[in-house]
């Protein structure tokens, strides 16, 4: 089944741009009648048939609206640094979104190597694992965000702090999170965080855990972090 993003449909027909029209029509081979989904990126899955074969703006019939779509009675929102190596952040990304992530911020952190991400390719992957693992809601892509400016944000749910320094005493995120509750896990730089990094966030209640025993790369443990909280919801 061929899942296409389609932000601004509405009514009983819809048109997609050239660029997919092609794509469907050229590439995929797809033809009239052929059933097709499209997602919102608002958590609305539309299931629907090809109404007119054409090049540059082909037509999709809407059969069917599924509202809602695979709804989560909890929000995760994972604050990660950038990386060095972009493609292994934009790996992190691909896959989060695949497991099921509601807010991704890049955090800016004292040992951060390159600061910058690629927002347009960014998005851009992020609507592609939508695609491929059919989620109807787009998650948020927030701009790079220095570590003190994060923590003086109003989050939603339980704040942790994943970091590798065995002297601090941390808990186990199985400890930490509970079903059905909303989580924001602020992840680190390959350096780790620095020591003032923790302290400030422990003195605002962030809560320190650890990931397990193994010392993982950050976009490892950010999809680790992930999966575990889609994991313990199941």
């Amino acid at each position: 089944m061929q899942v296409f993003y389609a932000p601004d449909v509405s009514g009983e027909i819809y048109s997609l741009d050239e660029k997919e029209s092609r794509h469907i029509i050229r590439v995929l081979r797809m033809k009239r009648g052929d059933v097709v989904m499209l997602i919102d990126g608002k958590g609305n899955l539309f299931e629907g048939s090809i109404a007119d074969a054409d090049l540059k703006k082909c037509t999709i019939k809407i059969d069917n609206i599924i509202k809602g779509f695979e709804n989560r009675n909890y929000r995760l929102h994972i604050a990660i640094s950038p990386l060095k190596n972009s493609e292994r952040f934009e790996w992190f990304v691909e896959k989060s979104v695949e497991i099921g992530i509601d807010e991704i911020t890049p955090l800016l952190c004292r040992n951060t190597e390159k600061p910058g991400i690629k927002t347009e390719r960014t998005r851009n992957i992020i609507i592609s694992a939508m695609k491929q693992s059919l989620k109807a809601r787009k998650p948020i892509l927030n701009p790079p965000c220095s570590f003190s400016d994060f923590l003086e944000r109003n989050h939603q749910g339980i704040l942790m702090l994943a970091n590798c320094n065995s002297k601090t005493e941390r808990k186990s995120i199985t400890d930490v999170y509970r079903k059905g509750a909303s989580a924001v896990i602020m992840i680190g730089p390959e350096g780790d965080f620095s020591e003032q990094e923790t302290e400030i966030a422990f003195d605002k209640g962030v809560i320190p855990i650890h990931l397990g025993n193994s010392r993982l790369r950050t976009e490892t443990a950010g999809l680790a972090a992930c999966h575990s909280v889609y994991f313990i919801n199941q």
